[in-house]
C-alpha cells in the first residue's frame, strides 16, 4: 500500500536526497500510521470491553499513544523542511530527531502507565472472559503492526530517518506485546489460568524497552556522533582520486538533520607545487563532496615538504615509537624544524578515546621517546581525539 501510495502522490519518489521528498516520505508514512492506530484502537477497545481484560484494554491504549506519535512524527517532518532563517542558519533538520525523542518519552510514559495497572491487576485478579472474537481482533492487530514495522523499517532506510526507524521499534514491539495478550487470553479460556495481570506487565516491559532503545536512536545524533565508516571512506576516496592530493586528515562531520551534513578535512599537497593550481584542485574536490555526497564541505590545505625522503623516513621511525603506547594512535602533519641547538619535530597525534593515558601523559612519553631516538631531537606534540 506504501509503494502504491507513494507512486500515486509522490513526485521524483527516488530522489531521497531532496528534503521535500523525505518530508512527502515522512508525511505519507505518519497518516497512514495514524489511520491504522486508530482503527487498532477502536478495535481493541471493543475487545477489551467485551473482555474485561486490562490486558486487552491497555494494548488498545497504546495504539491510541501510537496514533498520537504518529502526529508528533508528522509534524516533525514538516518542521525539519523549513528553510533556513536568520535564526537557524543551518536548518531545521535535527527537529526530525526532536520528534523522535518525543515519540519514545510517549512510548515510555505509557509503558509505565501500563505496567502500574498491570502489577494492580496481579495483586487483585478479576475474570477475563476470552471470546473468538477478541482472539480474532487480537490476531488482526498483530497481523497490521508487522505491517506497520515494516514498511516504517523500509522507508526509514531508503532515507535514512531515526524518527521512522523509531516508529518501526514501537510497531515491533507492540507485535510482541499484543501477542503476549493473546496468548495470556487463550491460557486464561482453556486453562482458567488469571494470566491477565501477568500479560499486561509483559506487554509493559516490552513497551519500555523499545521506548529506551527508541530514545537511544534520536538522542545519539542529538548529541553528535561519528559518521559511518562508509562515509569516511567515500569521502576519502573522492578526495584522493585527485592525484595532487597525497593524503587527507582531521576529518570532522557536523549533522544538523537529514541531508543538511557539514564537513571539513585537510588535505595534503606538495610543498613545491603551484599553490595557485592545488588552491584549484581543492576546490573542485569541494564541489564535488558537495554535488556527490549533498554536504557543504571546507577543506583546508597542508603543505608537505619533499626532501628526498628525510621527512617521511624520521616520521615513520616516530610512528612506529608512538605505537609502543597504543597501537591505535595516529600522527600527522609531521614537520622537522632544524635549530641551532636541537631539531625539533612537530606533529599532531591523535588518540583514541579508549585510551587510559591522560594526554598530558601521552605527550610526555611520546617526547621522552623522542629524545630516545636522537638526544638531539625533540618533539613539539598536539594530542587530540579523532571524530570519525
Amino acid at each position: 500500500m506504501i509503494q502504491f501510495l507513494s507512486r500515486l502522490l509522490i513526485r521524483d519518489r527516488d530522489n531521497i536526497t531532496d528534503p521535500a521528498v523525505r518530508r512527502a516520505y515522512g508525511m505519507l508514512c505518519g497518516c497512514v500510521g495514524v489511520a491504522l492506530n486508530c482503527l487498532l484502537f477502536l478495535g481493541k477497545l471493543l475487545a477489551g470491553l467485551i473482555s474485561g481484560s486490562i490486558a486487552v484494554t491497555a494494548d488498545a491504549l497504546n495504539n491510541l499513544s501510537d496514533a498520537g506519535s504518529s502526529i508528533v512524527t508528522l509534524l516533525g517532518f514538516k518542521l525539519a523542511a523549513q528553510a533556513p532563517d536568520k535564526s537557524h542558519p543551518f536548518g531545521h533538520g535535527r527537529l526530525e530527531y526532536v520528534s523522535g525523542l518525543v515519540v519514545s518519552m510517549l512510548i515510555i510514559l505509557m509503558g509505565v502507565e501500563l505496567g502500574k495497572s498491570s502489577i494492580d491487576k496481579i495483586f487483585h485478579p478479576q475474570a477475563v472472559e476470552f471470546t473468538p472474537l477478541v482472539g480474532v481482533i487480537l490476531a488482526a492487530s498483530i497481523g497490521v503492526k508487522v505491517y506497520m514495522a515494516c514498511y516504517n523499517r523500509s522507508i526509514g532506510r531508503q532515507i535514512s530517518s531515526s524518527a521512522m526507524s523509531a516508529a518501526a521499534m514501537d510497531s515491533l514491539s507492540d507485535c510482541l506485546a499484543t501477542a503476549a495478550v493473546l496468548l495470556g487470553g487463550l491460557a486464561g479460556r482453556f486453562w482458567n489460568v488469571p494470566v491477565d495481570g501477568w500479560c499486561g506487565t509483559a506487554v509493559a516491559a516490552f513497551i519500555l524497552w523499545s521506548g529506551v532503545r527508541a530514545a537511544k536512536e534520536t538522542i545519539d545524533p542529538l548529541l553528535g556522533q561519528p559518521p559511518s565508516a562508509s562515509f569516511v571512506q567515500a569521502v576519502e576516496d573522492l578526495v584522493l582520486s585527485h592525484p595532487e592530493i597525497i593524503g587527507v586528515h582531521d576529518l570532522i562531520v557536523h549533522d544538523y538533520g537529514p541531508g543538511r551534513r557539514m564537513l571539513s578535512l585537510h588535505a595534503e599537497v606538495p610543498a613545491g607545487g603551484d599553490f595557485v593550481e592545488l588552491h584549484d584542485v581543492v576546490d573542485e574536490a569541494e564541489r564535488e563532496l558537495s554535488a556527490s555526497m549533498g554536504c557543504l564541505a571546507t577543506i583546508h590545505m597542508d603543505p608537505v615538504v619533499n626532501d628526498g625522503g628525510v621527512t617521511a623516513e624520521t616520521r615513520e621511525r616516530v610512528l612506529a615509537l608512538v605505537r609502543l603506547i597504543d597501537p591505535e594512535i595516529t600522527i600527522h602533519d609531521f614537520r622537522i624544524v632544524p635549530g641551532p641547538a636541537r631539531t625539533k619535530l612537530l606533529f599532531d597525534a591523535v588518540v583514541p578515546y579508549r585510551c587510559a593515558l591522560s594526554d598530558q601523559e601521552v605527550s610526555s612519553r611520546i617526547a621522552s621517546g623522542v629524545q630516545t631516538l636522537d638526544a638531539g631531537w625533540s618533539a613539539v606534540v598536539h594530542v587530540e581525539k579523532g571524530y570519525v
